[in-house]
């Protein structure tokens, strides 16, 4: 089983803290997001990882190196501009298995293994995992009608929206889709393969999620991993290294 975490974005939404480190290396708590996740990987048995880089590559790769440290094997795909959440998978070499694909700026409970295993059983090109959100509105809302006749009143609503938790499984089908050495977002793809028939679905994850998109989120999940820390960062396999220094090494 094969991981690519995508950590090639320049997370303008955390300047300027993501100046200085890619926002996968931006630490929460000891540990920078993008170790929780390769812990986590390991943890469910999945050993070589490709980092889809770009922006302030060789910290991640100063970090992470071979991934030895983690009983990990980790390769890196370099991206010269910015080619979206789907273009990198392009170059990838070919694969015969599906693939999961997952940001590198998210905290997750999911069974990466489980949700392997089900996009296996389903046999479809694209399993999404999502997750529900609910979005208090402070106030009250009105609802007119086309002759601005109050139809109803709803006093602080809570909507809730089906969202996508940034941790996918590719069939190696859909590669067919993915333009070369073009920006191509996920939503492109997913659109284009729902526009030839193909097979997409979702995988509804009730636990844990938040993707760490802000300051604000940013801030909120050291929080997140105290409270949460056992289900995080599970209990490793006994070959892995448990403690690995926050330092990355930047000499030529």
């Amino acid at each position: 089983m094969r991981a690519v975490i995508l950590a090639g974005g320049q997370g303008a939404r955390l300047h300027p803290y993501a100046t200085i480190l890619p926002k996968p290396l931006m630490p929460v708590g000891n540990y920078p997001i993008a170790e929780i996740i390769v812990r986590q990987l390991r943890y469910y048995g999945i050993e070589n990882i490709t980092f889809a880089v770009g922006y302030l590559h060789h910290l991640i790769e100063a970090y992470f190196g071979d991934g030895s440290r983690w009983g990990v094997k980790i390769d890196y795909l370099y991206e010269e501009r910015p080619l979206g959440t789907a273009g990198p998978l392009a170059r990838l070499e070919k694969f015969d298995e599906p693939l999961l694909v997952l940001n590198g700026d998210i905290l997750t409970d999911l069974n990466f293994a489980d949700f392997y295993q089900a996009h296996l059983l389903s046999e479809k090109d694209i399993t999404i995992a999502s997750f529900t959100k609910r979005i208090n509105i402070d106030l009250g809302v009105i609802k007119t009608n086309a002759a601005t006749a109050v139809v109803d009143y709803i006093e602080k609503p809570q909507h809730s929206f089906q969202v996508s938790m940034g941790v996918h499984v590719f069939s190696p089908t859909i590669v067919h889709f993915i333009p070369e050495d073009r920006h191509f977002d996920f939503p492109d793809l997913v659109r284009a393969l729902i526009s030839a028939h193909r097979r997409v679905e979702v995988y509804s994850h009730e636990g844990l999620w938040l993707d760490i998109g802000n300051t604000e989120d940013y801030f909120n999940a050291t929080d997140v991993l105290e409270r949460h820390r056992f289900v995080l960062l599970p209990a490793p396999a006994p070959s892995m290294i448990t403690d690995v220094p926050l330092s990355v090494d930047v000499s030529p």
